[in-house]
């Protein structure tokens, strides 16, 4: 794919757009969630199971991306699928006046509109990246961390201002709708899906290629480490080390800071050792930090392992998506067969945590993200560029570009 400079400056700046909005959707309804709990009457069991609608949609659209973002492009499912999750939550911001099933109609077509989003933007980013010739999609991901802090924070000042639960919802419904298709006017034109001989080539073919499922384990492996740092650093530092609920609450932010800087700075390590060599390097700093959180013995020491946890993290979701995407022929159904394995790892994890902690304790219960990261870095070697398209591995032929590193 080949496009001028200002093309991919424009779509470059689109791609950050639509991260920024997915973050910013996201949290501001996740920053309502005890506004709808207290409306709605819930218990936690039946919290947890409206908060299900959500994931349920995604993990049932994700599959099938590849093959909507093949037919449509991936500025066309933007477009529609920011629509469709604005629909939903305004959907779930009616519901919250009315009752429980409109609300979890509406959170599984906010589920379904994200889903499909999120392949879609990952595909568009590795787009922009080979036309770059240098990594960036971390930074795209840093976007929609910046993008939750955004709407985290407008959350809490609607709630210190008294606005209803109703009332953001809505309005972040209107601006995720407006927002969304005006974005990706300048994305770039995707490449068509074909076989070796031109024929066309379904997208859901990506999940007989072994390339495709090793690069979809690495994903699970960093997405398991990331979502148990989010759902449970900030309990292991209280259950663990008798912390005060506002040194939990500093830990996971120390976390997430980490993890937004190395994904904010990252890109120029990955473009000059290489994919391979980075996220070895990163895995060997979260399994530190790992170590050093659980064993630690004091706060302090933990929260230093917080802060290498969440740089070792950082790389590694970004990176699997840039190396599912090393063909834009076949982009959009590899990156949906990623996306849906390392969606998987963020359902799984923080439910397998909870039944160990049971046992042994929220701070031992860690040691299994450990392991994790130990099968990430086994497997990591999968993430090394494609050749062109159309060479053959070892043809001998000019290194692939810098997207993704030189050749190692």
């Amino acid at each position: 794919m080949t496009a001028d400079g200002p093309a991919l400056r424009r779509a470059t700046l689109a791609v950050y757009a639509v991260f920024i909005l997915a973050g910013f959707a996201f949290a501001s309804w996740a920053s309502r969630i005890p506004q709808v709990r207290d409306a709605l009457e819930l218990s936690p069991q039946a919290l947890g199971l409206v908060l299900l609608a959500i994931a349920t949609g995604s993990v049932l659209s994700m599959p099938l991306a590849g093959v909507v973002v093949g037919r449509l492009g991936t500025a066309r499912t933007i477009a529609v699928m920011t629509l469709v999750a604005a629909v939903g939550l305004a959907t779930a911001a009616i519901g919250i006046r009315i009752g429980v099933a409109p609300v979890v109609v509406g959170l599984f077509l906010v589920g379904i509109g994200v889903g499909t989003w999120d392949v879609a933007m990952n595909v568009e980013g590795t787009a922009v990246e080979l036309g770059l010739g240098r990594a960036i999609m971390p930074r795209f991901h840093a976007g929609f961390s910046v993008g939750t802090v955004a709407g985290a924070l407008i959350g809490s000042a609607m709630v210190a201002l008294g606005v209803s639960a109703t009332v953001h919802v809505l309005a972040v419904a209107v601006i995720v709708a407006i927002v969304g298709p005006a974005s990706v006017r300048s994305f770039l034109a995707p490449a068509q899906a074909s076989g070796e001989h031109g024929e066309a080539r379904s997208p859901l073919r990506a999940w007989t290629e072994p390339r495709t499922l090793l690069i979809g384990l690495f994903v699970f492996a960093a997405a398991f480490t990331e979502g148990t740092g989010n759902d449970w650093l900030g309990v292991a530092m209280i259950d663990g080390y008798g912390a005060a609920p506002a040194l939990g609450s500093l830990t996971l932010a120390v976390f997430l800071t980490a993890m937004t800087l190395g994904r904010w700075f990252g890109p120029g390590l990955l473009d000059r050792r290489g994919r391979v060599p980075t996220v070895r390097i990163l895995g060997v700093t979260a399994l530190a930090g790992l170590a050093l959180v659980v064993y630690g013995q004091s706060v302090l020491i933990a929260m230093a392992g917080a802060a290498l946890w969440g740089l070792g993290t950082a790389l590694g979701f970004p990176v699997g998506m840039s190396a599912a995407g090393d063909d834009p022929r076949y982009a959009a159904g590899r990156v949906s067969v990623v996306a849906t394995v390392g969606y998987v790892a963020f359902l799984a994890g923080p439910p397998l945590i909870g039944f160990l902690a049971e046992d042994v304790g929220t701070l031992r219960a860690l040691t299994v993200t450990g392991g994790v990261v130990a099968l990430g870095l086994l497997i990591s070697g999968v993430l090394r560029p494609l050749p062109p398209a159309g060479e053959a591995p070892g043809a001998g032929a000019a290194p692939v570009p810098a997207t993704s590193a030189p050749p190692r």
